[in-house]
């Protein structure tokens, strides 16, 4: 990664694994570098139990984004590898308590800024809910959450292997309390599908309450899911906060 690079953490969203964002490492703009976090339950770690609370999956995470960047030059006092934290849905909310954990810390990286999708502010609970129902009613539900259909839950035999991480997912996004209520020192830029039907535009300006710096709202074209038809122009509005904040 070059010195001027910033890297764009990217945590998954529900029943997501890192391969979703693989594609992104070919749109990212210049100066922007995709890190996907890969938790258990999934993909490569599919072996292992995936977490049903944020806390362990903050530890892990903030665990893989130390050992890929934590060689960088600098470290506490402004200095360390800059990254811009992105989440969508469940992986909102894990961005921002990762960004609250990279902020504590000091060091070895430097949070520039935090991206948060298609997700209210993280002290709005959840009120419908798919934990616990049987696994056509949540399969279901989940789906009408989304607005998306993952191709192997059609399979009854794929649907087996995956529902166990999906529901714990589920699990952890519904039953999220955030760790703390002392807003954030960085720029935080919340977006959302301008056709969401799931989280409206006061939902996404809610955000403001979670920074002390800068909030900036933006409604691409698209659903809930608007990420997976048009992930390019996310990436180039996520560049474009990164540069704004250079300039400053």
């Amino acid at each position: 990664m070059a010195d001027e690079d910033t890297a764009l953490i990217c945590l998954p969203f529900a029943g997501a694994g890192p391969s979703f964002f693989t594609p992104w490492q070919k749109l990212a703009p210049e100066g922007l570098r995709i890190l996907p976090v890969s938790l258990p339950g999934r993909e490569k770690r599919f072996p292992e139990p995936a977490y049903d609370a944020a806390a362990p999956a903050v530890d892990d995470a903030y665990a893989q984004v130390t050992a890929a960047l934590g060689g960088a030059d600098g470290g506490g006092d402004g200095g360390g590898s800059p990254v811009v934290l992105f989440g969508h849905s469940m992986g909102a909310v894990l961005a921002y308590e990762l960004a609250h954990r990279i902020e504590r810390a000091g060091g070895p990286v430097r949070l520039a800024a935090l991206v948060v999708s298609g997700a209210p502010g993280p002290w709005t609970p959840r009120t419908d809910r798919a934990d616990g129902l049987p696994d056509e009613e949540f399969a279901a539900r989940v789906r009408a959450f989304a607005g998306y259909d993952h191709p192997a839950l059609a399979d009854p035999e794929m649907r087996e292997l995956l529902l166990p991480a999906l529901r714990a997912d589920v699990r952890l996004h519904e039953t999220y309390v955030p760790s703390t209520e002392r807003p954030l020192g960085v720029p935080v830029i919340s977006v959302r599908g301008r056709e969401d039907a799931l989280v409206g535009a006061a939902e996404a300006a809610e955000w403001g309450r979670a920074t002390t710096g800068k909030l900036t709202v933006a409604e691409p074209a698209g659903g809930h899911m608007y990420l997976a038809e048009r992930p390019g122009e996310l990436l180039e509005l996520v560049a474009a906060e990164v540069r704004a904040a250079r300039g400053r």
